[in-house]
């Protein structure tokens, strides 16, 4: 099917080359164009302007490839000489390698916090997130999977959802995980890192991917999903379960994990209470306090560490804590749940300036996907799009990295995918670039890519020069600078036209039309195609989706978990 679906992409967008041809020829010409007395014309005459090259357009330049099982890179050899050295330095001053903090909210929208545009204005206010945000590098082009468990596997294994083979979440104890990966986690702690994970997990509940058995030395949290706990039990939300004992019961004895636990590198879980309508509301306060306590413990250590810490707001069901509930103006649950996240975020921070970690501590935040659409009230996003599809509203997540001293506050739209968090936590422990390999099977793929000197170089410039869409088990879409070009695509609407039909409940549209494509700087709705005006940039995004097609073909796509 695979081998099919590329040759009829081949025909047609080798159609395309054809028809284009002269036009390719002269790309070279208009990029140099304002020297040399190179004349282009245009509709009223020879034109005068000499036109910009901005600096991060790769359009028309080639990336670099470091090693045949990796996503090529635009390297930048000047700040990543840069980033070394301030990394050498800190070193030197903290006496260890930097710790690492990944703070990943669920279901938060790119419009939900203050620092892209929310916040205040919808009556969830954002003050810790948004400082922090405004004091780092905001990335306004990051870019998740389309749900929860594919992006949560791509950061762990820097792989996206096509390669590490989790393509939807797993529920109710369903088979399929991480088992037999190689995780951030456990490269971190060959570097000497204590690992710790916090939250929600729902990467797998076999023995072989939880948490303690892929390279994290301690787990406080619960496998699944917020949801899966609670929704058989509200009368309110499926009475049609809740209210009939005899599916209740079948529902209670269910085989999954239904307790926060405790689990540890050499040993097995251990089920410390039942998550129910109950004690759902104080989870996010109970793992606050638990990464706070890591926190402190870890000031003394001559380890460096690397902190997981996972919410379980803003994923429905919300059932918000006593000391939140109606706490944010707008009063919904989920504008609830924002305004304890980021007090949480504002707890976890101070207590890494208190215990004088903060200088010494990279913090990445970011959102596993884009607001659900289905189940009111969710987040809010101005692109197209919900959790489950990928068009920019579901993958294109509110991020930032703060590390004070070490990045200088500023705004990027440099492709970032969370796929590069692998490689980039890697390279901060002294594993850069192409090294990363030693420690993976050769059969692996790796689509990240090290961004260190991205963040830490003065001005840096994405290494990525293309970001690859994947929905589900299809290949997506590729963008390259403002350009996506949409090969396949989720159709919201097409299935049902009454209430919330967003990313889970539409059609997958899978042979689109040979120009469709979007700018997504003029059009960030992503609803006018400007493919037959733009022909030239759209055959290189062809072929970048090409390319990408012979790297399935020589690393394969794996299905752990699928829809079908």
């Amino acid at each position: 099917m695979e081998s099919r679906t590329a040759a009829r992409q081949c025909t047609r967008v080798s159609g395309i080359v054809f028809l284009v041809a002269v036009t390719l020829l002269l790309l070279p010409v208009c990029a140099m164009a304002g020297g040399g007395g190179i004349t282009r014309g245009s509709v009223d005459g020879q034109m005068t302007a000499s036109g910009y090259d901005h600096p991060g357009e790769y359009l028309v330049h080639p990336a670099t490839l470091i090693a045949d099982n990796m996503e090529p890179v635009i390297p930048h050899p000047d700040e990543e000489a840069e980033s070394r050295a301030k990394l050498d330095a800190l070193k030197k001053r903290a006496g260890k390698k930097p710790n690492i903090l990944i703070f990943l909210l669920d279901d938060v929208g790119y419009g939900d916090p203050g620092f892209t545009g929310g916040g205040v204005m919808l009556g969830s206010p954002t003050p810790n997130i948004d400082r922090l945000a405004h004091n780092g590098m905001i990335l306004t082009s990051a870019y998740s999977a389309p749900s929860c468990t594919p992006t949560r596997a791509t950061i762990m294994t820097g792989q996206n959802p096509l390669h590490h083979g989790l393509l939807r979440p797993p529920m109710y104890g369903e088979k399929g995980g991480l088992d037999g990966a190689v995780t951030v986690a456990a490269i971190l702690k060959k570097q000497g890192y204590v690992t710790q994970a916090v939250g929600k997990w729902h990467m797998g509940e076999n023995k072989g991917s939880l948490p303690q058995n892929v390279g994290f030395d301690d787990f406080y949290g619960f496998l699944g999903v917020s949801d899966m706990y609670t929704e058989w039990r509200d009368q309110y939300f499926n009475p049609e379960i809740a209210l009939s004992p005899s599916r209740f019961m079948v529902m209670e004895k269910s085989n999954f994990n239904h307790n926060n636990v405790h689990c540890k590198s050499g040993g097995e879980c251990e089920n410390l209470y039942q998550i129910n309508l109950t004690t759902i509301r104080d989870l996010d306060q109970d793992w606050a306090a638990y990464s706070d306590k890591f926190i402190h413990k870890m000031a003394k250590s001559k380890k460096p560490w690397f902190l997981y810490h996972c919410t379980r707001a803003c994923h429905f069901d919300n059932y918000p804590n006593d000391k939140y509930a109606g706490r944010s103006p707008a009063r919904t649950t989920y504008s609830d749940g924002m305004v304890e996240v980021d007090d949480i975020v504002g707890r976890l921070v101070k207590s890494l300036e208190e215990t004088g970690q903060l200088d010494n501590t990279l913090i990445f935040f970011t959102s596993d996907n884009g607001p659900e659409g289905e189940i009111f009230p969710y987040g809010h996003t101005p692109f197209r799009g919900h959790k489950g599809s990928s068009w920019e509203g579901g993958v294109r997540v509110p991020t930032f990295v703060y590390w004070k001293g070490m990045i200088e506050p500023r705004v990027s739209d440099g492709l970032f995918d969370l796929a590069d968090l692998f490689n980039t936590c890697a390279s901060l422990a002294g594993v850069p670039g192409a090294k990363v390999t030693k420690y993976l099977p050769r059969d692996r793929y790796v689509d990240g890519i090290d961004q260190v000197s991205f963040l830490l170089g003065p001005g840096g410039l994405s290494n990525r020069r293309s970001r690859i869409y994947t929905l589900n088990e299809f290949l997506s879409a590729v963008r390259i600078d403002e350009f996506k070009y949409i090969h396949a695509a989720e159709m919201e609407d097409a299935v049902f036209q009454n209430g919330y039909p967003a990313g889970f409940t539409g059609a997958i549209a899978t042979h689109l039309g040979g120009a469709t494509a979007v700018n997504l700087y003029t059009n960030p709705r992503e609803d006018v195609s400007i493919g037959i005006r733009h022909i030239p940039a759209i055959v290189i995004l062809g072929k970048e989706l090409l390319r990408y097609k012979q790297v399935l073909q020589k690393y394969p796509p794996r299905v752990k978990v699928s829809f079908f």
